[in-house]
């Protein structure tokens, strides 16, 4: 079986962050406002008042101490709560593709790699900008890179799924060089009115190269050793929004068909969901947790985080076995862990191992293990 290599990662994030004071200021004008415009209804029982919220609310239910978004003025004014982005124009460049492809042009140079040795792109993302033409062939001829291309979605579990779809690619001689592109635009489908959500999602984009190691020419790579996906149905991970939505007799506001999710129940529900799948597929590899040097984790909360990487190794995990990036990114949906692999992977020494794992919306779930060549 042909050897398959990830050999350079690439990360863009957008010029503007928001930390949680901020945030949570401009969620507090918009609560004052609502909860003043409403006292009756307040008063008399018939609709219920809206709760501030605090900084200190936000770290200690996510770690979440900043993020970054593709625009600031529209998400902190109190009378609009979401980001305003101008109208491009049909010969422009889309948002996803011109943060795609940033990130995409740095793991190129990283894996010392040239657009046109590219004749695969994925652009695999929880959200993507549009239905048609694909974000990800839009890409690919800005880039000047050779092949086929296509987009995909798998909720939170987009990265790790567009991964193994390169992967098959490669093995199968349908490509010989793939390029995986995420780009997380979190911002763009959260609720910034809703007390527990506003403060989960940031936006990034993420890229990594895969290809044989026939054809590898990086200072750095890591083979993939194997791969394990799952899924599930569960409405407790949801968003409505759809070209649908025109459609309905009775059309709902556009809020109600935002992110939402039931958040205690994710959290009884995905933890032992990814322990028992991170440690079966462990075990099919025959290998234990304590051969595993690096968990690059879903950067879904600070909580879910810690607990999976405990239970799975028997103790707490530290910061280098199991690395967060919640604080200054925020949940990136798919993107988080390959972030955190882009961040956390130079140190390892050849022979280490790592595992990849994602967790999200469907639910789907993604384990890569990952050797250093």
């Amino acid at each position: 079986m042909k050897k398959i290599v990830i050999t350079g990662t690439g990360l863009h994030t957008p010029a503007y962050t928001i930390n949680n004071d901020e945030l949570v200021a401009a969620y507090n004008q918009y609560v004052e406002k609502y909860n003043a415009e409403h006292h009756q209804e307040i008063a008399t029982g018939s609709c219920a008042a809206l709760k501030e919220s605090s900084s200190e609310f936000i770290i200690k239910a996510s770690g979440i101490k900043q993020r970054y978004v593709i625009e600031k003025e529209g998400i902190l004014d109190p009378e609009r709560m979401a980001p305003i982005l101008r109208s491009r124009e049909e010969s422009e460049l889309s948002l996803q593709a011109e943060m795609g492809l940033a990130a995409a042009r740095e793991a190129l140079k990283n894996a010392n790699k040239q657009a046109s040795d590219v004749d695969f792109i994925l652009l695999s993302s929880a959200v993507i900008e549009r239905f048609f033409p694909s974000i990800a062939i839009e890409i690919q001829a800005a880039l000047g890179a050779r092949g086929y291309a296509y987009d995909m979605i798998a909720g939170c579990s987009s990265g790790t799924f567009g991964l193994q779809t390169v992967v098959n690619a490669l093995r199968s001689d349908q490509a010989t060089c793939g390029l995986l592109i995420d780009v997380s635009l979190g911002s763009c489908l959260v609720d910034f009115c809703d007390r527990d959500s506003h403060f989960i999602f940031g936006d990034a984009a993420v890229a990594v190269v895969i290809e044989t190691s026939a054809t590898c020419r990086a200072a750095t790579s890591f083979e993939v050793v194997s791969s394990k996906l799952t899924t599930q149905f569960s409405n407790n991970i949801r968003s409505n929004f759809s070209l649908l939505n025109r459609l309905e007799t009775k059309p709902k506001n556009i809020r109600e068909n935002l992110f939402r999710q039931k958040g205690r129940q994710v959290f009884r529900e995905v933890v032992p969901f990814a322990i028992q799948f991170i440690t079966s597929h462990l075990q099919e590899c025959g290998l234990t947790a304590q051969q595993i040097q690096r968990f690059w984790l879903h950067q879904a909360n600070i909580n879910i985080n810690h607990l999976i990487a405990e239970k799975i190794l028997g103790r707490p995990a530290t910061q280098e076995e199991a690395p967060l990036i919640l604080d200054k990114y925020a949940n990136t949906a798919s993107a988080g862990s390959l972030i955190t692999f882009h961040h956390y992977h130079q140190d390892l020494q050849s022979g280490d191992l790592g595992l990849m794992c994602s967790f999200g919306a469907g639910y789907s779930l993604g384990s890569i293990i990952l050797r250093k060549i």
